[in-house]
């Protein structure tokens, strides 16, 4: 397991790269003022609270246990897409909070969702699989274990379904951060005449 300290990294340096090349640009430029800070303070801490979102039972089992115990809440697992929906309720709260604008608030439990996924896909790498599916499947699944097989023991088709389904999961998880943020004043620009 990832500590959170490398979790929160990974968000905001890999998946979140365009607001923090956004906010390095506007310091470089002199575009960016006090007035503004509270918009990125607000995307940090609501990406960096949800892409820890899945630990949050360890928090709670390290308290009142004594343990690390972190992958059930109930009887729901925390590193699944079924508990995900916490983080977009939570994303959405904070932004109808901050915003008063229901357009804002979805954008900003979307941007939530992928930190969410974020902290699924890391685990993923380092423990081999999560609850993912979950109650659809009760057991892990690894994301990144589909890339590791092999076309000659599955078949050519198979190695491209694997290979095309664990690319584009992690695609999927960019794209949504790129559009919550694009919605939210982040945004690289395609301009023509360069």
């Amino acid at each position: 397991m990832p500590y959170p300290v490398a979790h929160v990294l990974f968000f905001v340096f890999c998946i979140s790269s365009v607001a923090v090349y956004a906010v390095i640009r506007s310091i470089f430029y002199r575009e960016l003022s006090f007035k503004d800070l509270p918009p990125l303070l607000l995307l940090l801490f609501v990406g960096s609270i949800c892409t820890l979102f899945p630990d949050i039972m360890a928090v709670y089992n390290l308290i009142v246990n004594g343990n690390l115990g972190h992958c059930w809440i109930g009887p729901i697992p925390t590193h699944s897409i079924i508990f995900s929906t916490s983080a977009i309720l939570f994303g959405m709260f904070v932004g109808y909070a901050a915003y008063r604008n229901f357009g804002k608030a979805i954008y900003l439990g979307l941007f939530a969702e992928a930190a969410f996924l974020t902290h699924l896909l890391l685990d993923d790498v380092g423990e081999g699989g999560c609850e993912y599916l979950y109650p659809l499947y009760n057991g892990k699944l690894s994301i990144f274990s589909l890339i590791d097989s092999g076309f000659q023991e599955n078949g050519l088709f198979h190695y491209l379904i694997r290979s095309f389904v664990s690319v584009f999961f992690v695609c999927f998880v960019i794209m949504m951060v790129l559009f919550a943020l694009n919605h939210l004043g982040f945004e690289f620009k395609y301009k023509p005449e360069k």
